[in-house]
């Protein structure tokens, strides 16, 4: 492997870690692997911490194919608590608000997704990256200042229910880039006439790439020491 003229390198993100988090230590294992002080190291979209899955890591010369890879559509395996919600729309934060979720049918929730799929706009959450002024939403919102976003076009390919068991609901979700699931589950709370937040999130594919061909760190590290010892 040559990770200065560029490697696409596909990783299994833990869940916990930033995006950031995965990155620095892809670049640090590369760095010492290497014996130079910087190497180019960047992802193709980002994960939330408490979400895991498919994470496309490029280096050196291949970081310039970064923006194709972030174009292309990803898959999710979503869970989300009906009847609930949460001011980041998962579970960074604790339940702010209770609703009736026992009206809720399969039939219902299969009526109502339908309304999600195709071009439709979505409100980012307040806890994003999103910037307003130069400034991240997030910031705005640990500070307890009110910021509005502004609705995004995006799209949704597909939307399927995987599994149904009030308050639960597992979904399989085909998107565009762009798409935040966290908002997804607040709007598909609301369109049931109740509330929902994300419980789990698994990101199983970026385009072609798959979450079974994807490595985790150390299984990154044993490849750095084979070629070590091969060397």
């Amino acid at each position: 492997m040559d990770f200065i003229q560029g490697e696409v390198l596909y990783f299994n993100k833990p869940l916990h870690w930033t995006s950031f988090s995965l990155v620095n230590k892809v670049r640090w294992l590369i760095s010492r692997h290497l014996k130079v002080k910087k190497i180019k190291v960047g992802h193709a979209g980002t994960l939330d911490p408490l979400a895991s899955g498919v994470m496309i890591i490029c280096t050196g010369k291949a970081t310039k194919q970064i923006d194709t890879f972030q174009y292309q559509t990803k898959e999710y395996i979503a869970t989300l608590e009906l009847g609930a919600t949460t001011p980041s729309f998962d579970l960074e934060k604790e339940v702010d608000a209770r609703y009736p979720f026992e009206h809720i049918t399969r039939e219902m929730v299969d009526e109502r997704l339908q309304r999600f799929i195709g071009t439709i706009q979505q409100v980012p959450p307040v806890f994003s990256a999103v910037k307003v002024e130069g400034k991240r939403a997030y910031d705005y919102a640990r500070e307890g200042q009110d910021v509005e976003l502004k609705a995004k076009t995006l799209v949704i390919d597909e939307l399927e229910v995987l599994d149904f068991a009030l308050p639960v609901l597992k979904i399989r979700v085909v998107c565009s880039k762009g798409t935040y699931i966290r908002a997804l589950a607040r709007d598909i709370g609301i369109a049931l006439d109740s509330g929902a937040h994300l419980t789990g999130l698994i990101r199983t594919r970026i385009g072609e790439c798959t979450l079974d061909k994807c490595m985790s760190v150390e299984q990154f590290q044993e490849l750095l020491q084979t070629m070590q010892t091969e060397n």
